[in-house]
């Protein structure tokens, strides 16, 4: 598999013309590196939005409800906007003690421009003063493929592949690890104990084994191979 990262407008290689191209609806070099790592795919030339030609003022905003809802919009909107098959995924933190929130604000919960770091102290605050067995919590992310070329119900694009992954945990105390990003610092994955390691202490082929997003792309891989990437 290809990726393609930097510059405006897809620019495959000579030797990858042939490769089926696959948009994943993000401008973050990093995320597109990391579903190429999950997908594995043998025959596909990854590309970021920027490469894709997608200017910023076409951002598509996540207003659904849902992690589905909004990784399907996101695919439709972007494989239409491109001319090419779209990946798209929504995914975030929900938090038994706070009735699943943060859920879709997971980016947004401090705020609308919060940083990581900020969305991190807001949730440990929320939570302060209760015991691990009630700071239980999950990861979830949804991916959903859409396509320019089809037609779907009311003349809508079809998702031609969904797949969905959690990782269950807990949140912890206070930060640890400076590895991940997000609120991997204080998610303890299932199998740790309390005070165990974060998401942030592990390596990343650790985190890509029982990740949310790991677990998602795993389920997906074989139905985008059917597809023909």
């Amino acid at each position: 598999m290809s990726i393609q990262t930097g510059g405006r407008g897809p620019r495959p290689t000579a030797a990858a013309d042939d490769r089926p191209r696959l948009v994943v609806a993000t401008r973050s070099v990093h995320k597109v590196r990391e579903l190429a790592e999950l997908l594995a795919l043998p025959r596909a030339l990854l590309l970021t939005l920027d490469d894709a030609g997608v200017p910023p003022e076409l951002e598509v905003p996540e207003e659904s409800r849902t992690f589905a809802a909004n990784a399907r919009a996101k695919a439709r909107a972007y494989a239409r906007l491109t001319g090419l098959p779209t990946l798209a995924d929504d995914s975030g933190l929900e938090v038994e003690a706070l009735g699943g929130a943060p859920g879709v604000r997971t980016r947004r919960f401090a705020g609308e421009r919060a940083t990581d770091a900020e969305n991190n102290a807001r949730l440990l605050e929320v939570l302060a003063g209760l015991p691990p067995e009630r700071r239980g919590a999950r990861y979830v992310c949804v991916l959903a493929v859409a396509v320019p070329d089809r037609a779907g119900p009311r003349g809508g694009l079809p998702i031609v592949a969904e797949a969905r992954g959690t990782c269950r945990g807990r949140i912890a105390l206070e930060p640890r690890g400076t590895g991940g990003f997000g609120y991997d610092p204080i998610f303890e994955p299932a199998g740790e104990p309390p005070g165990g390691r974060t998401f942030g202490e592990y390596t990343p082929e650790e985190k890509h084994r029982i990740s949310h997003r790991g677990r998602a792309a795993r389920r997906l891989a074989p139905k985008l191979v059917r597809l023909g990437f």
